[in-house]
């Protein structure tokens, strides 16, 4: 039987709607039941709701609060669900917390267009999450796009918008960020 996995849900395009009253795109729910449910989901899986913020809009605390509840959670897989734009930035904290000699493994994943709006990479980059968490030594990863990176191992391409294996080396920045904005 496979092991319990916890899902930790903070928000990002994964959970953005479209408000038709401002034009904008805003969080209400988690879509994460729902996407379990069409995905035909048969694991044992616990969600609970940390946030609803975009990663842009992601502090220090809001980093902390996600690392104590991984820390609290008696389940050995996590799944995070989190925004793009900062995604390696929050893995990068979670490593120091987390060493790959400890005993849980967390696979972060997002989506770059929201699962509202129908054509989303979210119920693909969820399964794929779902499945590399199980089967992944302890340790931090990202999963986006069917591919799992080591979280040093990983950059998010904004000009294609995709994720792809590091050019450079990390960055030291411990502002959450994931680099340089793109000049685009």
């Amino acid at each position: 039987m496979p092991s319990p996995i916890r899902v930790f849900v903070t928000g990002g395009t994964f959970d953005k709607e479209y408000n038709e009253l401002t034009g904008t795109l805003a969080f209400q729910d988690t879509h994460l039941p729902e996407m379990l449910r069409l995905g035909r989901c048969r694991l044992e899986v616990s969600i609970r709701t940390l946030m609803m913020i975009d990663s842009l809009d992601m502090t220090d605390a809001d980093r902390a609060l996600i690392a104590e509840q991984c820390r609290a959670a008696p389940e050995s897989r996590i799944v995070i669900t989190h925004g793009t734009d900062t995604m390696v930035g929050t893995a990068r904290v979670l490593a120091r917390s987390f060493p790959s000699d400890g005993d849980k493994t967390i696979v972060l994943t997002g989506a770059m267009v929201p699962y509202a709006f129908g054509s989303s990479d979210g119920l693909f980059n969820l399964g794929s999450a779902l499945s590399f968490v199980q089967v992944l030594e302890p340790g931090v990863f990202i999963a986006m796009n069917g591919r799992y990176f080591g979280w040093d191992a990983v950059q998010k391409n904004r000009d294609t918008g995709v994720f792809e294996p590091n050019r450079s080396p990390p960055a030291a920045a411990d502002d959450g960020s994931d680099g340089p904005p793109s000049d685009g």
